[in-house]
């Protein structure tokens, strides 16, 4: 698993893409890594597109340097700013419950991750013999809490496991020696 990062999937993917940049778009570079060309030069020219679109309306483009502790980090909470509403949280029973609807769920076989994160965003959900959970990302509960504020109200939350964790996480993120950072 050359190309793996330990906290999942989207970040492996990324790392796909700077090393698909790094060796100069080459398609038999990708031959050798068992890598499809054609879907790396979609997902650059759907790159290229969104950047024209920023600089049309004026959009500030800015990213943590590479070689920041942070630039990982801060791809997953824009991860979660994204995609809140698809998260799934690990119970004490060993599977996954979806946050909102509680159904339970299990990894994808095709995840890179070789643990089990007590918090995933995920990309798709699929339905064969089992459900399952495709392209996951480990995250912090306290990014859920405070990037996606209304949607995880303590208020209209559903009772288990996830909201006592999420309670406890408020209550500790609500005391003043936390107010200061996140």
């Amino acid at each position: 698993m050359r190309f793996a990062h330990i906290d999942g999937d989207h970040l492996t993917l990324l790392n796909v893409y700077h090393a698909f940049k790094q060796n100069m778009e080459d398609p038999q570079w990708c031959f050798e890594n068992f890598i499809n060309y054609r879907s790396l030069k979609s997902s650059d020219n759907v790159r290229a597109q969104l950047s024209r679109i920023m600089d049309r309306f004026g959009l500030k483009r800015s990213s943590t340097e590479f070689t920041s502790r942070d630039y990982y980090i801060n791809i997953r909470k824009a991860l979660v700013s994204g995609f809140f509403m698809q998260v799934a949280h690990l119970e004490r029973s060993g599977t996954y419950l979806t946050i909102k609807d509680n159904q339970v769920v299990q990894l994808h076989p095709s995840t890179c991750l070789d643990h089990k994160p007590e918090w995933v965003l995920y990309n798709e959900f699929v339905l064969t013999t089992k459900n399952y959970i495709r392209t996951i990302t480990d995250v912090k509960p306290e990014w859920l809490l405070k990037i996606a504020t209304q949607y995880y109200d303590m208020s209209n939350f559903p009772q288990g496991e996830a909201r006592r964790q999420l309670e406890a996480i408020l209550a500790k993120l609500e005391s003043k020696q936390y107010k200061e950072g996140f």
